[in-house]
């Protein structure tokens, strides 16, 4: 087989329809006006995106969802610059801190379940942890109440003469290091602070609430249900990520494969693979009750109050936080969102959901803002709605 050109850039912009045929006889002038506006939204995405990504660098994978549309893909760039291998809609890309709203919506069905309720506290599934976490509630956990320092201070320096994926900390082990310390950043519910921490411990909560391993929960009750067949929750020796794309960073003026760091193995806070296309099926569920009860959906976009210092997003301005997700409004429009920064990956979902508009962006390199893309994505389709 002839070597694929390494200047080879994919930029694709496709569509992939998420309902029903229209009836038919529906008439050619019908599907030369679909077609039509297919192109124009498919404009609009290489308008903001195209040019970002020279050739034969890692790029990105972005969605456009709106009121029930054909969704609009766009993928450009290779999974990593060794293999040339182009980025498409199903490549998976490590997802960071998007991962905490699925591992939420885990929380979510289990409490429906009946086999945790969200005012039971961390003694009930960690009888020997120290006085000062013991009234911490799984409610704290999840939108960052719980005043539980952030496991990655405590972390040893990496050994650089060893490979990092063999010195990565575990669950348990951040619950081990949360054992040895003495108090808390602020009394659980007092403040908001943004906790890693806290989405660990979820992980190891869910497998205790629920006697399954927490990717065979995640597995069996969201991402088997919803159709999203190649998102995991990846463990190390244990299962693997399909057409997986990896992590980069740039050094010395030149792309590398970097995509681990010693926090890189902890779960519940960060360890989803996923693509566009699945998150696709991902958002549906939350326009729809496929998953969870319209009520059920209201608990987790519901802002947290504390007496003292409130949510702020990345940038330290105030926001919004509900379970595993961001709420505070963007230029007046309702929305749900969150972002991830890890070793090689940046990604984000901007879901607005009174207008019926979600972004999407996953990109497996470290120099990109795709939040920030997202929201002027976002800017051209909100003001689109009135002309």
């Amino acid at each position: 087989m002839k070597k694929a050109d390494p200047g080879w850039l994919l930029i694709i912009s496709v569509t992939i329809c998420l309902t029903a045929a229209g009836p038919a006889g529906s008439g050619l002038k019908s599907k030369s006006l679909m077609e039509n506006q297919k192109l124009a939204k498919q404009e609009s995405l290489d308008k903001y995106l195209s040019g970002l990504i020279s050739k034969g660098e890692p790029g990105l994978a972005a969605a456009v969802l709106k009121n029930g549309q054909p969704a609009m893909i766009y993928t450009a760039g290779v999974v990593d610059v060794k293999s040339l291998q182009p980025i498409t809609a199903r490549s998976n890309f490590r997802l960071a801190s998007v991962t905490k709203q699925f591992t939420a919506t885990a929380i979510m069905l289990l409490a429906r379940d009946g086999h945790l309720r969200y005012d039971q506290s961390l003694r009930d599934y960690f009888p020997d942890f120290p006085p000062y976490g013991q009234a911490m509630t799984i409610r704290q956990l999840l939108t960052h109440t719980s005043g539980l320092p952030e496991y990655e201070g405590l972390v040893p320096e990496a050994d650089p003469a060893k490979e990092i994926e063999d010195q990565q900390i575990t669950d348990r082990q951040v619950l081990e290091l949360l054992k040895q310390l003495k108090a808390g950043d602020f009394p659980p519910g007092e403040e908001w602070r943004y906790s890693n921490s806290g989405y660990v411990l979820l992980g190891l909560i869910i497998e205790k609430a629920s006697g399954q391993s927490f990717d065979e929960f995640l597995h069996d009750r969201i991402f088997a249900p919803l159709g999203m067949e190649t998102t995991v929750l990846y463990e190390r020796n244990k299962n693997t990520v399909q057409s997986r794309a990896y992590g980069h960073t740039r050094v010395s003026g030149r792309w590398q494969i970097k995509d681990q760091s010693l926090a890189s193995a902890t779960r519940g806070d960060g360890r989803i693979y996923s693509s566009v296309e699945d998150l696709i099926k991902w958002d549906q569920a939350w326009r729809d009750e496929s998953l969870l009860t319209n009520d059920e959906k209201k608990l987790a976009l519901t802002p947290v109050k504390v007496r003292g210092k409130g949510p702020v997003d990345p940038d330290g301005r105030p926001a919004a936080y509900g379970f595993g997700w961001f709420l505070n409004p963007w230029e007046g429009h309702p929305r749900a969102w969150h972002y991830g920064e890890t070793t090689g990956f940046r990604t984000t979902i901007q879901r607005f959901y009174e207008d019926g508009l979600t972004v999407i962006i996953l990109a497996n390199r470290d120099d990109l803002n795709p939040s920030s893309l997202a929201l002027r994505l976002a800017r051209s389709f909100l003001s689109s709605k009135s002309r």
